[in-house]
């Protein structure tokens, strides 16, 4: 859906994206990842034709980005864009034929929308009698109403309690589903995580890490497995493997063994498994992912 190749943007001496290059397949969740400043909300105007980049040249759909592909693409932005003293159905109805939909298409649109959202009986409410969760809604609503095939979310979930947090996720995957690609840009790296299927990692305009989210964890697991016991338990004499012994907890003997290189058979052969209550390879989170990363390069 959305190909770089060599995009770079500086801002008078500040270089916020240095040759980006990189693929986001269609019907795909993509997350956007980097620390403060790293170059994505550049990336993300650059997308939407907000601003231009230096260098390089962005394909959308396998056409060169141009101005006939802004109805395509849904945008919410971190920083949200609505008129706090105008009323949420007239306001909806503005951006909804801003994006090219009639009057009557709209209107219906936003009916849907607004019952979904359970905002039907506040048509006629302006935003800033709203609370910071339901004007988000209404911000969600106004970036999906023109049902776009790329929907951008810039920090989707600021705002919203744990119960409305979850609301959005499911629609999220639910206009996947139904043929949207998602550029998903968050430091919640645990929402990353469920939702997203590859990742980009980008510091100071650099790409750092890309590719589908299960083989960039594989790339950082260190070889540690974690058990627990019945029963004490030492590592074979002769082996050179690490063991660190964690706290013990109604008589259950947890540790966490590295084999150095090794194969994980030869640790399962010395597991009775009689005493053996779990074992787990260590799967680095994203989060962990992310800091180790991108430590000492802010």
């Amino acid at each position: 859906m959305i190909e770089a190749r060599g995009i770079a943007k500086s801002y008078n001496d500040h270089q916020a994206l240095k040759s980006l290059d990189l693929k986001i397949e269609k019907g795909s969740i993509f997350g956007l990842l980097g620390p403060n400043g790293a170059g994505k909300t550049t990336f993300i105007r650059i997308i939407n034709q907000i601003i231009a980049p230096d260098k390089g040249e962005l394909f959308f759909d396998g056409e060169k980005l141009s101005g006939k592909h802004i109805g395509r693409i849904g945008y919410l932005p971190e920083e949200r864009g609505l008129y706090p003293k105008m009323k949420i159905g007239e306001q909806l109805l503005y951006l909804a034929q801003l994006k090219g939909l009639s009057k009557a298409e709209a209107q219906k649109r936003i009916h849907y929308w607004l019952e979904r959202f359970e905002l039907k009986d506040r048509v006629q409410a302006k935003v800033e009698e709203l609370s910071k969760g339901l004007a988000q809604k209404v911000q969600f609503i106004a970036s999906v109403i023109h049902e776009p095939e790329l929907l951008i979310l810039d920090e989707p979930f600021t705002g919203f309690d744990p119960v409305n947090t979850e609301h959005i996720k499911a629609e999220i995957l639910r206009l996947n589903q139904e043929g949207a690609t998602i550029i998903f840009s968050t430091h919640r790296m645990e929402s990353v995580e469920q939702l997203c299927e590859n990742i980009l990692l980008i510091n100071k305009g650099e790409k750092l890490i890309h590719g589908k989210l299960h083989d960039v964890k594989n790339q950082f697991k260190e070889g540690w497995y974690r058990i627990e016991y019945n029963s004490a338990w030492q590592a074979p004499e002769k082996s050179d493997w690490k063991v660190e012994h964690l706290p013990s907890r109604d008589g259950i003997f947890a540790y966490r063994v590295n084999l150095n290189g090794g194969p994980r058979k030869d640790l399962l052969d010395q597991l009775n498994a009689s005493e053996l209550i779990s074992f787990q390879e260590e799967i680095p989170s994203l989060n962990d992912i992310f800091i180790q990363s991108t430590s000492g390069n802010e």
